[in-house]
């Protein structure tokens, strides 16, 4: 037997179903015995909402109204009642087992099993196995429609179906038509069988995503599965004590491949705010972006479109050590950090106690080492269920030897990430792109000083790129200086929807503020405000500018040199980090050795074969670093490279390696100390103009011991 139900929420009707996050406030349905033909009665329920608010479009459609609506059973009522009527008309036909048959998936997938979910009670077994009738018409009659085409009235059209929707309620009408399309389905032309349901899993499965990688030079044994990129997504501002359970509860409905959720981690092994999941299917990631802005708790959450590469790098490393950590399926993870580095598995296993057994005593520990063997002060733990982890939980920040040790949830992602990073020390992920052209430094300085001679973008879609902006910018395009416009970036080296413009006078910037203020680019305003070149670095270095002045930067950069910056001559290839970073926006101004005059132009290249390209960006940190979009790049002009390439400029550095960068020195470290360090080593002549002190600004930056910087 088949039970059709029809629903309908108190916001968006049709495609857009549950993307707005309405409560249901009706349910119709009606038993079809699919052998007898019968069916049995048909039953409509109102559901009463927590918000008694209707949109225009369900008082257009409905006709229902808050005052009926106030009157009704809350939703759990009704589905009780649901499950009773249909017993009572499975007896009456004489049928005792049924599935449920929808119009679509967005009943089930996207109203009912997400609000549920929020209410915090369950659904019952019914509700995790249904079939979808656009996908069984197209299957029973392939020359119509596409199935994401189909609506109840198009396949009641192609069939020929007399119906008039204005003759019956809302809902009946629905119902009514559906079981007669169900039974032209069943006639003896098409003799359709419904034998593959649609299913909902019940939990997230956990484990290890079995994704090996290529390029991690250490693995013992690999393995290679490509992940397709059209069933991933990238979710953004998750709490941070958020854990792949919570994710998971958050698309409930939804199918996520086993192990596929995995957590974002900064390069410090924190949470970042964002997680990559991964679905069984492309249809069950489109539903999944639906849910874009949906809420978990009092925050929204943001879901966008990411690629199977980038899945990879976050759940697909793992070592010999990591796989057998995570072969134990169903378990459950927790992460301890602040361990003392003298802590030994005995150590970590008395302070757990008998109450939260190990997985496996001492195989259930995984220590995080960095490279040379010295401990973290990360440990994983394995436990068999979720009491065992929640009394492990009640340990937070209980004291082990004299260190608080702090536990939270965690996932087998996290595990391969933190593990990776350590082990490699430095991040999975680059904090920037990775290197795919040609670049030449631009033979310029950013400005600085006091005149407003530029301008700040503010608001820029995530997909904007510089010729959105010049295109923007209108006829005072003519008016920006030469490379005047530089596109702030965030973490990972993607655009954070702001930009600065560089114009030829204060005046000309002035105009175009207020010209351009405001004005539409894309699907989003964009706020235009006439600033000078030195706040504009100020905030290309890191910290804020509003309405109250200037601010400090959100958070501390990682770097502000790269871990490997060098400078060659033409056609050389450095390290993809240094392009990145222009030493005229990221460091203080100083005095350079002079330049020979027969010094050769110092060209930047990236490793592939490509056109020359300007790349006018600059890092920027942001709290949370995320974002969803790439980064777009403008080509120069033939001439611009052509005059480049001749021209004769200081280097960016005397020779090859000449830069080291310093970390980890007392507060109280000067010159003297620095040199001493060095002594024997010969640095840059006369005066120690290579030694270079980051600037107050730069230290506000940082937030972190002083560095030094060297030639």
């Amino acid at each position: 037997s088949l039970v059709v139900l029809f629903g309908a929420t108190a916001g968006a009707y049709g495609a857009k179903l549950g993307s707005d996050e309405r409560e249901l406030i009706l349910l119709v349905w009606q038993v079809v015995d699919l052998h007898s033909k019968k069916v049995g009665t048909l039953h409509k329920s109102l559901v009463k909402a927590d918000n008694l608010e209707l949109s225009d479009q369900c008082l257009e459609v409905s006709a229902l109204t808050p005052e009926g609506l106030s009157k009704a059973e809350p939703l759990d009522r009704v589905l009780q009642q649901f499950s009773q009527l249909v017993s009572t008309d499975l007896k009456v036909l004489g049928r005792s087992s049924y599935t449920l048959c929808s119009d679509g998936q967005l009943l089930i997938r996207q109203v009912l099993h997400p609000e549920t979910s929020k209410k915090n009670f369950p659904l019952s077994d019914c509700f995790y196995s249904f079939y979808d009738l656009r996908k069984e018409f197209h299957t029973c009659y392939p020359s119509s429609a596409a199935v994401k085409d189909q609506t109840i009235k198009t396949m009641a059209e192609y069939l020929g179906l007399g119906t008039d929707e204005a003759e019956e309620d809302f809902g009946v009408w629905q119902v009514k038509t559906m079981v007669a399309i169900i039974f032209s389905m069943l006639s003896e032309g098409c003799n359709h069988v419904f034998t593959e349901p649609e299913t909902v899993k019940y939990k997230y499965e956990t484990g290890p995503c079995l994704l090996w990688l290529f390029f991690f030079f250490f693995l013992c044994s690999s393995k290679s599965e490509t992940v397709d990129s059209e069933t991933v997504i990238r979710a953004r501002g998750l709490p941070w004590q958020s854990s792949d359970q919570d994710i998971a509860r958050f698309f409930k409905g939804l199918n996520i491949a086993k192990g596929g959720v995995a957590l974002c981690l900064n390069s410090q092994g924190r949470r970042n705010g964002e997680a990559l999941v991964r679905f069984v299917n492309s249809e069950q990631r489109d539903l999944a972006l639906e849910r874009h802005k949906h809420h978990m708790g009092s925050r929204y959450i943001e879901v966008y479109k990411a690629t199977g590469e980038e899945f990879l790098k976050i759940a697909g490393g793992t070592s010999n050590e990591v796989a057998q950590f995570l072969s134990k399926e169903n378990q459950v993870i927790i992460r301890m950090r602040g361990l003392p580095f003298t802590a030994t598995q005995e150590d970590v296993l008395g302070f757990l106690g008998p109450e939260c057994p190990v997985t496996g005593g001492k195989e259930g520990l995984l220590f995080v080492k960095y490279p040379d063997g010295r401990p973290t002060g990360d440990a994983f733990v394995l436990f068999s269920c979720e009491e065992y982890a929640q009394n492990a939980l009640k340990k937070h920040k209980e004291i082990l030897g004299k260190r608080y040790i702090e536990l939270f949830r965690s996932t087998a992602a996290e595990v391969q990430q933190v593990v990776l990073n350590r082990y490699m020390s430095t991040p999975l992920i680059p904090t920037l792109p990775a290197p795919i052209i040609p670049v030449i430094p631009p033979p310029y300085t950013i400005a600085t000083g006091s005149i407003r001679d530029c301008v700040r973008l503010r608001g820029l879609p995530y997909t904007a790129g510089i010729d959105d902006i010049l295109e923007f910018m209108g006829d005072a395009t003519g008016d920006i200086k030469p490379h005047g416009v530089h596109m702030v970036l965030n973490q990972q080296g993607r655009p954070s929807g702001d930009a600065f413009i560089q114009m030829k006078s204060a005046d000309k910037a002035f105009m175009v503020a207020q010209k351009c203020h405001k004005k539409m680019m894309k699907d989003r305003y964009v706020e235009v405000f006439q600033c000078s070149g030195e706040e504009m670095n100020f905030v290309l270095m890191g910290g804020t500018l509003n309405r109250s002045g200037l601010s400090p930067p959100p958070c501390k950069l990682p770097c502000l040199s790269p871990p490997a910056y060098a400078a060659f001559q033409t056609a050389a290839v450095i390290p993809a980090e240094a392009a990145l970073y222009q030493p005229q926006a990221l460091l203080p101004t100083t005095r350079t050795p002079q330049a020979s005059a027969a010094a050769p132009p110092t060209v930047t290249y990236y490793p592939a074969q490509a056109a020359q390209l300007y790349m006018n960006y600059t890092a920027y940190y942001p709290s949370p670093p995320v974002s969803p979009t790439t980064v777009g790049y403008i080509a120069a002009p033939a001439g611009a490279v052509a005059a480049a390439a001749t021209a004769t400029h200081t280097p960016i550095l005397p020779q090859p390696g000449a830069l080291v960068r310093m970390q980890g020195l007392p507060y109280n470290t000067g010159m003297k100390e620095i040199l001493s360090f060095f002594q024997g080593y010969q640095y840059a002549p006369d005066d120690y103009n290579g030694l270079i002190q980051l600037s107050d600004q730069a230290r506000s930056v940082l937030q972190a011991p002083k560095e030094w910087v060297c030639l």
